[in-house]
């Protein structure tokens, strides 16, 4: 069955329209990050494996296809006053592509387009230095890094050599065992853990007692300008019996010591599905419809991802809710079973 899958999918992918793609080195495209990539997953644009590229030497479009449809990764990497160029453009050369966890201003840009537009989450924003975990609504955050530390645990930014590679993979290994789906990450969204960071991320970790790793948490960098302008969650692991203070007094401590370096903003990446209210744009009301249920629904939850459990998490460090889009021509159910399977939610 996966080989005739295979086969039908190449077969549709060679009928969907030729897209005119540059062979843009990482270097290159790390380059470009480093001036205009400012949003979450600006990093995994120019990093991950299996994209495509449309553009020129001063700016891109992330892209991957797949059932005969292109679905393009977030916002372009390039001078914002050449965005909209770039993306008429690129709706032009591909036909109906799909984009996929964008911001506002290319929301608003492919509404212009004629595209429908809908929320498909949100984004936490923690913005610095006013992000300080003070006051009552913080205790329990403030709680839990002042409970690993009377417990003896170590919360350490890993510059490689506090803990071995074998121990994390180990980590990652045990992490992913304990997942609703384990047999699979989430893919084009979310790209392949990196045992070794990747360059220019960063990792802090959770170590007990016994300096054994207990949990670790990998940040991506934001740019602007060649500056940093801030990091966004990246990856989360922790061993299956760790305590519930480990991620909340991990993500504190981290982003304390953002803080302190003059960082201006931490993100804490998608809460996919959650808060769909109206988009402020021409949507689909079908498929607003089926995300509010998708996100209620006790058996997705269970079974699939725990979408509730993610909001959950990131709306206890009391951040602004950025919201986030999906834009599409018309937003068939074929689309969205390939977006689907593209991110390897089925």
């Amino acid at each position: 069955m996966a080989s005739l899958r295979t086969r039908v999918d190449d077969w549709l992918d060679s009928r969907a329209p030729p897209v005119p793609t540059i062979g843009l080195s990482e270097r290159r495209r790390l380059d470009l990050l480093a001036r205009h990539g400012d949003f979450s997953l600006a990093y995994s644009t120019a990093t991950q494996a299996g994209l495509s590229y449309f553009g020129d030497e001063d700016g891109y479009i992330a892209f991957q296809t797949k059932m005969g449809r292109h679905f393009v990764l977030a916002d372009p990497v390039a001078d914002p006053t050449q965005r909209a160029g770039l993306l008429a453009r690129f709706v032009e050369a591909a036909g109906t592509p799909w984009f996929v966890q964008v911001g506002a201003r290319t929301a608003e840009t492919l509404a212009g387009l004629g595209y429908l537009v809908n929320r498909m989450g949100f984004d936490t924003a923690l913005p610095l230095p006013a992000s300080d975990f003070s006051g009552k609504r913080n205790e329990t955050v403030r709680y839990s890094e002042r409970w690993l530390g009377k417990k003896g645990f170590t919360l350490a930014e890993d510059d490689g050599t506090l803990v071995s590679p074998a121990d994390v993979e180990a980590l990652s290994a045990e992490w992913r065992s304990g997942r609703i789906v384990s047999r699979r990450e989430m893919a084009f969204l979310n790209r392949p853990f990196l045992v070794t960071p990747g360059p220019l991320m960063r990792r802090f970790v959770l170590l007990d007692g016994d300096r054994r790793l207990v949990a670790l948490l990998d940040y991506d960098p934001m740019f602007r300008d060649g500056e940093v302008v801030g990091y966004t969650t990246a990856f989360k692991r922790k061993v299956a019996d760790a305590t519930p203070h480990a991620e909340v007094g991990l993500t504190k401590f981290s982003v304390d010591r953002f803080r302190a370096e003059g960082v201006p903003a931490v993100t804490l990446g998608l809460s996919p599905l959650a808060d769909i209210g109206p988009s402020g744009f021409a949507e689909s009301a079908l498929w607003r419809s089926a995300f509010e249920r998708a996100f209620r629904s006790g058996f997705v939850n269970r079974t699939r991802f725990n979408l509730q459990g993610q909001a959950a998490f990131k709306r206890r460090f009391h951040g602004e809710e950025e919201p986030v889009y999906i834009a599409f021509p018309k937003g068939s159910a074929f689309g969205m079973l390939a977006l689907l399977r593209l991110v390897k939610a089925i």
